[in-house]
């Protein structure tokens, strides 16, 4: 019996909960057509604890964990990963230490600064007073802030491009108001953004964001509303396609930096690098994403067909990581 454990509340509210909800169905639907005995779990806030003991009772074969929040905090979503090792359940993807280095995005910053793999220059602003720092002044704007531990593009809207220090000062501060947390601050990259895909330790054919649609008084980012809200200009301003055009230096280099960033954050299974690219040809890790959509429409599964994976031998293979790893 193989479980699809995934959680009915989302930090972004109804929207991503449903989203999760669909991609557990599909997952689901895809074990089944291959022929598994598959069983969907949704978890909701203090009550998975419950549900998991009771798992851990008559244990299956294998979770497929796809909870990237609970109670509405993408927080606890290395926290479910850590009950689930502690009931000595086997699921597939990151660990609990996986899942918190690259949520925490000051700490997957210093893992990759410490191991030599290229990541931009940042600063943590956590306070008032980190906000009033006068050496804010003289950084080499653009800058970027997004919150330090969300995901899905949470708290990510145009005026996160910070092209000045009053700029990123009063960003900074609304996202540390809002949503009750430090912000991270980056220097902005301003070029193509490639997305690396892997499952197991098999990296699949690279896709980068066309931005080509993107109106011209609008930054190049993937913003909260560009994964959320189809009626949304930056939701047609950025389209996931194949990488192209790209010098076979520039694929060696991208396939180098995302790969070590892989092995240093210690990801397995299934995930997702993202990049930018400077004018230079220099890429630079952006995020981690240790537990990315897994739906047939989302870009890891885009990248799986490119290789000749069709949906079913997608999830298949990401099973199939875990289970080696298991036995």
């Amino acid at each position: 019996m193989i479980v699809v454990l995934h959680n009915t509340d989302g930090e972004g509210g109804a929207v991503d909960a449903a989203s999760v909800a669909g991609a557990a169905r599909a997952v689901a639907d895809a074990l089944v057509a291959r022929g598994e005995r598959v069983e969907l779990v949704g978890v909701r806030g203090v009550d998975a604890l419950a549900a998991l003991v009771a798992l851990a009772q008559r244990p299956p074969e294998l979770i497929v964990n796809l909870c990237e929040s609970l109670a509405g905090r993408a927080s606890n979503e290395p926290t479910l990963a850590g009950v689930l090792d502690l009931l000595g359940l086997r699921y597939t993807g990151a660990d609990l230490v996986a899942l918190a280095s690259c949520l925490h995005k000051d700490r997957a910053k210093r893992l990759l600064l410490g191991a030599g793999v290229p990541t931009p220059p940042y600063r943590v602003l956590a306070c008032d007073a980190d906000l009033a720092d006068p050496t804010l002044d003289a950084l080499d704007y653009p800058w970027f802030v997004k919150p330090v531990r969300e995901d899905a593009s949470v708290g990510i809207t145009d005026a996160n491009v910070a092209r000045s220090a009053a700029a990123l000062r009063a960003r900074a501060g609304e996202l540390m108001r809002e949503l009750a947390q430090p912000v991270l601050a980056e220097r902005y990259v301003a070029g193509r953004e490639v997305n690396v895909g892997f499952v197991g330790d098999r990296m699949l054919p690279m896709r980068e964001i066309d931005f080509a649609g993107m109106p011209a008084d609008r930054p190049n980012i993937v913003s909260y509303a560009a994964k959320w809200d189809e009626a949304h200009v930056d939701y047609a301003g950025t389209t996931s396609v194949p990488l192209a055009a790209a010098s076979p230096a520039l694929v060696a280099e991208l396939e180098r930096v995302a790969r070590a960033a892989w092995r240093v954050l210690g990801l397995r299974d299934y995930g997702r690098v993202d990049l930018r690219v400077d004018a230079a040809g220099q890429p630079w890790v952006i995020d981690v994403n240790p537990n990315c959509d897994v739906s047939p429409d989302a870009g890891l599964a885009k990248a799986a067909a490119a290789a000749g994976l069709a949906y079913e031998d997608l999830v298949a293979a990401i099973v199939a990581s875990a289970r080696a790893r298991a036995a």
